[in-house]
């Protein structure tokens, strides 16, 4: 549309040149004498055409200004009602739910898919106080409990049994346990430690209390101590299918542990007799016992 309405201004203005130039060199050629007048026509024709040429040119801007202007409104238009609208609907705003001892907020949901179902609080003892250090969230492929739940237990108990908790121990169900440090001075040879001593206990449970600190030590025996940990930072422990237990420290893969004894005895720090913090398995049981 803006090109048209160019073309027609452009149209309008060439023909009142030409008229003019034209209604100059009549009127010289009656004044002067038909070959002068013919000559000053002449000149006055070809001042007209480069009047012409001229509108032209300076047209010619306009209208591809005016195109310019047009595609990019129309562009515009496109990322507002086409891109917009995709990038609208891609958009997800994932809920979170905070662990109200820490005030640690965890999404509903990862990135993989897994979905939370419960958040706790890990402390330990020092010098005779409990001392706060990271919050939790459990999360798990939900589908494929459900499954095995149905399959293992049939109808859903009246409230969450042992047998519920073992069966998912016992499993092989992908599971991650997202903790987020809360104790600021927690250090990555502080981390190491723990890890060992409490998988080492529990393997030292399911085993008849026979000690395997060699498993033990693989989940985070690798991990530097260089990388710094401060208050919030991240640190994720998963189950895989397969009985393949994966440690990401900061994002940073530090192991990737084949053992089907030791999948069962981390998840059974969490939802074992126990476990690090029994309001958050009471919280687990609840969310299983809606799966059926």
């Amino acid at each position: 549309m803006a090109t048209t309405a160019v073309e027609n201004v452009t149209a309008k203005a060439e023909a009142l040149v030409l008229q003019k130039a034209t209604a100059i060199g009549e009127v010289a050629k009656e004044n002067v004498g038909c070959e002068n007048g013919a000559k000053v026509a002449e000149e006055q024709t070809a001042t007209a055409e480069l009047a012409k040429e001229k509108m032209n040119c300076e047209n010619g801007t306009k209208v591809a200004e005016a195109e310019e202007l047009s595609d990019e409104r129309v562009q515009e238009d496109k990322e507002k009602t086409g891109n917009g609208v995709r990038k609208e609907e891609t958009k997800e705003d994932i809920a979170v739910e905070v662990e109200p001892k820490t005030g640690v907020s965890f999404p509903v949901k990862l990135s993989d898919g897994k979905q939370l179902n419960c958040v706790g609080l890990r402390k330990k003892s020092m010098l005779g106080l409990g001392i706060k250090i990271y919050g939790f969230g459990i999360y798990a492929d939900n589908e494929k409990l459900k499954e095995l739940l149905r399959s293992k237990i049939g109808k859903a108990p009246a409230t969450a049994t042992k047998e519920m908790y073992q069966t998912v121990i016992d499993s092989d169900v992908g599971m991650t346990v997202r903790i987020v440090i809360v104790f600021s001075n927690l250090t990555m040879s502080m981390v190491k430690k723990n890890f060992d001593e409490g998988l080492g206990a529990s393997i030292k449970k399911l085993t008849g209390g026979k000690k395997n600190d060699e498993l033990a030590n693989k989940v985070m025996g690798h991990a530097s101590e260089d990388i710094k940990l401060t208050s919030g930072s991240v640190i994720e422990i998963s189950r895989l299918p397969g009985y393949t237990l994966q440690a990401r420290v900061m994002d940073q893969v530090v192991s990737n542990v084949e053992s089907e004894l030791l999948c069962k005895a981390y998840i059974h720090m969490y939802l074992g007799d126990d476990a690090f913090d029994k309001d958050a398995k009471e919280k687990l049981g609840m969310s299983l016992l809606s799966l059926f």
